[in-house]
């Protein structure tokens, strides 16, 4: 598993403007989607930076462990979306209404969707019985739907702050590539300047095979973050199934001082799914 990285600073006045990926074809702003554009408002976007974060600098080992249930029903999900698309734009517009009702069901009677959507309904509704019932139902057959599609940790008064999402454009559920998009937005909160030094990955795919990346800073920069400042990038990461989870931690140091030791700012466990969820933190 690698992963891609893009570095995004808010201009009122600026142009959009994108590299190409090395090794990796072009790679333009339409691939991330207007779904992950949205999430900066109004205040326009410039790609300044493009970076591998596979193949700049860092280093992998991986590990494994059992299969996740969850897995084929996913998989079926992402590649009837994918077809859907396609005969969309073919204007076979028949297929593409056969396979649109194919999903409405699929989202009916998918077990995680449809306990989601009742659990949902549940709270919203005041049915806390209900709720706590649909809630056990989902620890049972699916526990990792409990973690969300974002999550936020404070270190030190570092606070790590992410966001991921699935795109499709960039994904081939067919041939087992799923492509996930995901911002960071790392705060500033303490009374002291810090500087990003390193940067240690674990991203875990639904098999529940694991690889950890290390690597110097974040998109080639080791950002300094004065005291109320905050330093916000986007990256990518390719996945072989159609769920799985990162966490990690940015190892810091304080810089107002001589000889001040690092410290590690956890990154809080995040999920990367398909099927997203209602999360946003930004």
């Amino acid at each position: 598993m690698h992963s891609l990285s893009l570095k995004f600073r808010t201009d009122l006045n600026s142009v959009v403007a994108a590299r190409c990926l090395q090794g990796r074809g072009k790679f333009g702003v339409s691939d991330l989607g207007s779904v992950w554009f949205r999430d900066f408002g109004g205040k326009g976007c410039r790609i300044v930076a493009c970076a591998s974060n596979g193949n700049g600098g860092g280093k992998s080992s991986s590990s494994s462990t059992k299969p996740s249930s969850f897995l084929s029903r996913s998989q079926n999900y992402a590649l009837l979306k994918q077809k859907m698309e396609v005969a969309a734009k073919s204007e076979d517009y028949e297929e593409a209404a056969r396979i649109r009702d194919s999903l409405k069901l699929f989202e009916e009677e998918e077990p995680v969707l449809r306990l989601r959507r009742l659990l949902k309904e549940a709270i919203a509704e005041e049915r806390f019985e209900d709720a706590a019932k649909y809630r056990d139902e989902l620890r049972e057959i699916a526990p990792h739907s409990f973690l969300k599609c974002s999550s936020d940790a404070t270190t030190l008064g570092i606070r790590v702050q992410v966001r991921s999402v699935y795109i499709e454009g960039r994904s081939q559920p067919s041939k087992g590539q799923y492509f996930f998009a995901y911002r960071i937005r790392i705060s500033n909160n303490s009374e002291r300047s810090a500087q990003l030094l390193r940067r240690h990955w674990i991203i875990t795919d639904a098999n529940g095979k694991s690889e950890n990346v290390w690597g110097i800073g974040v998109i080639g920069e080791q950002p300094v973050l004065l005291p109320g400042t905050s330093f916000e990038y986007s990256s990518a990461c390719p996945l072989s199934t159609a769920n799985g989870r990162m966490e990690g931690d940015f190892e810091m140091k304080h810089i107002d001082r001589v000889g001040s030791q690092s410290f590690n700012v956890a990154i809080a466990p995040f999920s990367l799914s398909i099927l997203g969820d209602d999360s946003d933190i930004f």
